[in-house]
């Protein structure tokens, strides 16, 4: 079986308004030339979940998307599921217990890398 590439990115927080469009900005590049069908958004470390977390989330799903790709949460607390579904998001951004292979944590690509204390690139491998 073919393994699937899977993005992994780590969030930490806490996120603000401002930050959602470089985020948006770091995942499409990502995604651009990538063939992962999934977008991990390790979420563990972003603290007390607001609505800017929420707003960022969809958002990054919505560029997901328009890669063919879906968003997956990774250690995603009590409080940030139980916002999401009031916001009505559970159906559209879910959580995963593991990405579930071996992750690369290489060098970010050039004018790529990480967005200072709020996010980290790496990229899982996922084998099927």
């Amino acid at each position: 079986m073919e393994a699937t590439q899977t993005i992994l990115l780590a969030l930490r927080g806490p996120i603000t308004a401002a930050d959602v469009p470089q985020l948006c900005d770091q995942l499409a590049a990502r995604l651009r030339d990538s063939d992962a069908t999934d977008a991990i958004c390790d979420v563990g470390a972003l603290g007390r979940p607001t609505v800017a977390t929420v707003n960022a989330l969809a958002r990054l799903q919505l560029v997901a998307r328009g890669h063919g790709c879906r968003i997956r949460l990774r250690g995603a607390g009590p409080e940030l599921l139980l916002l999401l579904e009031l916001v009505g998001l559970t159906d559209i951004v879910r959580p995963v217990d593991a990405c579930g292979g071996s992750v690369d944590t290489g060098p970010d690509p050039p004018g790529r890398g990480a967005l200072g204390p709020h996010a980290a690139n790496a990229v899982c491998v996922s084998r099927g």
